[in-house]
């Protein structure tokens, strides 16, 4: 989901033309269905989609790292009305939700229709779509599996399908829309989900002739994905997107889960496919802080994690410095929201902006993150609070860690650079298509910097909203021809045709309309950049499942110091640095800038990377050093602007027997405190 949620969205949510018949295409090849169900969707796209890989090896294609192709089936399945497919036919698939002709839901997420509360919207789907769907209309099927089928054969390879639910908005629109039809449990619908997505590959695969023929493929490994892609088919990637992963939410601040909750989790998901997963979404939980929605959609949001948790948000004023995140509001709610039950009508009064979330990565989230690492599945950095996603970046930076990914627009713009450094991917929002063009032109440099291409989040089903009509010099002229060689025509759903120059994104089949649209913009460069971000995403997924840890040569080493710490009350040994535990630290002598912690390995070894965990009392300024024989040292690197945490410093890699952190200048009035102290080849 995405921060620009329209507020009334957010209010809401809480308070025959045949396929025998003149649309069929006379087409014939491996990439048209030998059986196909009747009545069917048009997909108003002739030509053989590209296959095989480049010269070099590479792949070609468009990623979407970002969407929610069942989202019908999350928050109780009233969310979005029609489903992504059905063994009874499009008739039956996109129908509108019952009790839907008046509804608040529909009414107030689609201010383009200008309607009021209580107006009536034409609730009829096939065939005749008079009202939905549309670019502005949140609460209607945007991915019937026919309309994913005209994005791929526009050149899209690579889809990521976010199973995604929220149990705060569930409950309530099982009252304002329901009753519900399935539980609001986050996992539940996880699972629920993920086995739609495959019961969806063996529908499609039974219209080609067969287990594995069909185009709509998932895929577990990068390996499976670059097979897809060269075969010339779409690689589906199964993420997650929740609340409350595994359990982990907070109630009055406490965790409702526990790292054996973590550890069954991620073994089921990585059991089932799942390669990638945020660990906080919206709201704050038992494994992070959130970084913040902005203005009365914020206000919305808020109240949500208030009636699920019992806290609200606690924003505060960033200090100097600090990454913020968005900055939001307290206030009265709407009407519609006050009148309901158990729901207060004021929230609290904030101090002045910017805001920074003080709830980072929590143990529990650490232990997490862990975990993903341990397993090699992506880590989606977006939707964590500032100060989680520094912490998160920190852990990864330690390990070299390249499996993170921003995937649309939610990670702080000050953590870019690092995301990229560590070899990660980001993709932008699927916005109008002068934004999109822009944020493509201003982020170019730093993505050329580090060799990664460009790919697009559309958040697809997600309430974040798609593009809407272009400007004038944006609009595209019908048909026209894809990358590809592939032409397209206005793309035709029973009675209904759609044009995108009038309409803009209304589903997921008018995506090769919108690339054309930016093609239109911005020429060429940003179609060639779009269709090289297939193989960034691989190439990231890659040396992810490729990852291993390397080995922390401090672990066999022996630690002395310049002085230790006298605490009656605990151990603050140098050799409790190299433990390989947080829970415990060596501890200068107050008041000593020029204390020293060193590790003296068996024989020498070269070594790259030195992580420092420090503890509250950490240095401002400090240097690392190697010596051969423990009495000449040489600066292997030097720290001017240390600010505590989790600090990974990196040189030219120098054989030593020999590693020490050399205070220069102390950050507090106490001495030194290093929780962990690592050395790495």
């Amino acid at each position: 989901m995405r921060r620009r949620i329209k507020a009334a969205a957010i209010a809401a949510l809480t308070a025959v033309v045949l396929a025998t018949g003149s649309g069929a295409s006379a087409e014939t090849g491996w990439w048209v269905p030998t059986s196909t169900p009747s009545p069917e969707s048009e997909v108003n796209a002739t030509g053989e989609p590209d296959r095989g890989t480049n010269a070099d090896g590479t792949v070609t294609g468009y990623i979407d790292a970002h969407t929610h192709m069942f989202m019908d089936l999350g928050m109780g399945g009233n969310a979005v009305c029609g489903s992504t497919w059905s063994e009874k036919g499009i008739a039956d698939a996109l129908k509108d939700c019952d009790r839907h002709q008046v509804s608040l839901l529909e009414n107030l997420t689609n201010s383009a229709a200008g309607r009021g509360p209580l107006d009536q919207h034409d609730p009829v789907g096939w065939p005749t779509f008079k009202d939905w769907p549309s670019y502005s209309s949140l609460t209607h099927q945007q991915m019937y599996y026919k309309w994913v089928e005209r994005a791929w054969r526009g050149g899209q390879r690579i889809m990521v399908n976010d199973m995604v639910s929220n149990p705060g908005l569930c409950p309530i629109l099982g009252v304002l829309a329901g009753p519900n039809k399935y539980s609001c449990d986050d996992m539940d619908t996880v699972r629920r989900e993920i086995q739609a997505t495959y019961d969806l590959q063996d529908f499609i695969d039974r219209q080609y002739g067969g287990t594995g023929k069909g185009w709509y493929r998932v895929v577990r490994t990068p390996q499976e994905a670059r097979k897809v892609v060269a075969d010339g088919k779409l690689a589906v990637v199964l993420g997650v997107e929740v609340s409350e992963p595994f359990g982990c939410k907070q109630v009055l601040g406490a965790p409702q889960c526990t790292r054996a909750d973590i550890d069954k989790g991620l073994d089921e998901m990585k059991a089932k496919g799942v390669t990638s997963m945020f660990l906080c979404h919206k709201f704050d939980n038992a494994l992070c802080g959130v970084r913040y929605d902005e203005e009365t959609t914020g206000l919305l949001v808020n109240l949500g994690q208030f009636l699920t948790t019992g806290t609200w948000w606690n924003p505060k004023t960033c200090r100097e410095g600090e990454v913020p995140d968005n900055t939001v509001i307290g206030g009265v709610l709407p009407s519609q929201l006050a009148s309901l039950d158990g729901v207060p009508s004021v929230l609290p009064i904030y101090p002045k902006g910017p805001h920074c979330n003080p709830r980072g990565l929590t143990e529990l989230g650490e232990y997490a993150l862990r975990g993903m690492i341990k397993r090699n599945m992506i880590v989606e950095l977006d939707h964590m609070s500032a100060k989680a996603a520094g912490r998160a970046l920190d852990i990864l930076e330690s390990e070299a860690y390249p499996g993170a990914v921003s995937s649309h627009d939610w990670l702080a713009p000050a953590y870019m650079e690092r995301l990229y450094g560590l070899g990660g991917f980001a993709t932008q929002y699927g916005h109008g298509a002068e934004e999109f063009v822009q944020q493509w032109r201003e982020t170019k440099p730093m993505r050329e910097k580090y060799g990664v291409a460009y790919g697009y989040g559309t958040d697809m089903n997600g309430f974040g909203g798609t593009a809407p009509p272009p400007s004038e010099r944006a609009k595209i002229t019908y048909p026209f021809t894809g990358r590809d060689g592939t032409r397209f025509d206005r793309q035709v759903t029973g009675e209904r045709t759609w044009d995108y120059n009038a309409e803009g994104v209304s589903h997921y089949g008018m995506i090769p309309d919108w690339i054309e649209s930016l093609r239109t913009l911005a020429g060429s460069e940003i179609v060639e950049d779009l269709a090289a971000g297939s193989e960034s995403y691989l190439r990231t997924w890659g040396a992810t499942t490729a990852f291993a840890p390397g080995q922390n040569l401090a672990r066999n080493a022996i630690a002395s110091a310049s002085s230790t710490e006298r605490n009656l009350l605990t151990d603050l040994r140098p050799g409790l640095a190299i433990d390989g535990k947080t829970s415990t630290r060596w501890a200068s002598r107050w008041g000593q800038d020029d204390a020293w912690l060193q590790v003296e390995f068996p024989a020498v070894r070269p070594v790259r990377k030195v992580t420092i965990e420090w503890e509250d009392a950490y240095a401002r300024q400090y240097r690392v050093q190697t010596s051969l024989d423990g009495r000449t040292w040489r600066d292997a690197a030097v720290v001017g602007t240390g600010n505590g945490g989790l600090d990974t410093v990196t040189f030219k890699p120098t054989s030593t027997r020999y590693v020490r952190v050399q205070g220069v200048e102390r950050a507090t009035r106490y001495g030194y405190s290093i929780k962990e102290l690592g050395a790495f080849s």
